[in-house]
């Protein structure tokens, strides 16, 4: 199985697995960490480099107040528990977004544990919080205004938000929805796509390890023959 060397994942589905149970919300989250936690092993564990997750977008602010606050709470509780797993494990944790706007015991804990974790050398873990792609194109061309009109595309990449990041080979979206919703929208211009109606919450590790055999069995020409 020819393993990508970077999954963008879209985790869509944790409310509507929650309502189908007659639960709050709330536990529809909390069971989509515990999916998350799962996915980071598996492709720790298979050789995957880099692992990019849509946490929370730009849009997500026009979400009810009590949802929003529940949410960062729950960042906030998961970074904490996750972080002796994630050390263990060799995981480097990384973010990009607009993770300045985030409250401030959710950024003083990324920032931490962004930090604790540089050192890390197995898989790359990119959370994605307060992102939206059109936002991460409109911050890179105000930074074009300051430095100058990139002259070609890798000029244009190096000002997106983390310039050392290689594009995803394999965009996951659970939940049923076929569109990108605002994810990655300059990376994933040559991305094989892989949609399910899966929920999140139940997008285990046979799921995901699907997912990469489907991805492994496809041709990638890249505009050539």
């Amino acid at each position: 199985m020819k393993v990508p060397a970077h999954i963008a994942a879209i985790m869509d589905g944790n409310g509507r697995w929650a309502r189908r149970r007659g639960l709050p919300r709330a536990i529809g989250h909390r069971e989509g960490v515990k999916a998350l936690h799962e996915a980071v092993q598996v492709c720790g564990d298979i050789g995957v480099k880099y692992l990019t997750v849509f946490t929370f977008s730009t849009e997500n602010w026009q979400r009810p107040k009590k949802e929003v606050d529940t949410l960062m709470n729950l960042m906030a509780r998961a970074i904490d528990d996750e972080r002796p797993g994630l050390m263990e494990n060799n995981v480097r944790v990384r973010t990009i977004g607009r993770t300045s706007d985030l409250p401030e015991h959710v950024r003083t804990r990324l920032e931490s544990l962004i930090a604790d974790t540089a050192s890390n050398t197995g898989l790359t873990f990119i959370l994605a919080i307060n992102y939206g792609g059109r936002a991460e194109i409109l911050d890179a061309c105000k930074k074009a205004g300051e430095q100058g009109i990139p002259e070609s595309e890798q000029d244009f990449a190096s000002l997106l938000y983390d310039r050392s990041l290689p594009d995803p080979d394999l965009l996951i979206r659970t939940g049923g929805d076929r569109r990108i919703s605002n994810f990655l929208l300059w990376q994933l211009a040559y991305t094989e796509l892989h949609f399910t109606d899966t929920l999140w919450p139940d997008f285990r590790k046979d799921k995901l390890l699907a997912a990469i055999e489907e991805f492994s069995k496809r041709q990638r020409r890249f505009g050539r023959i």
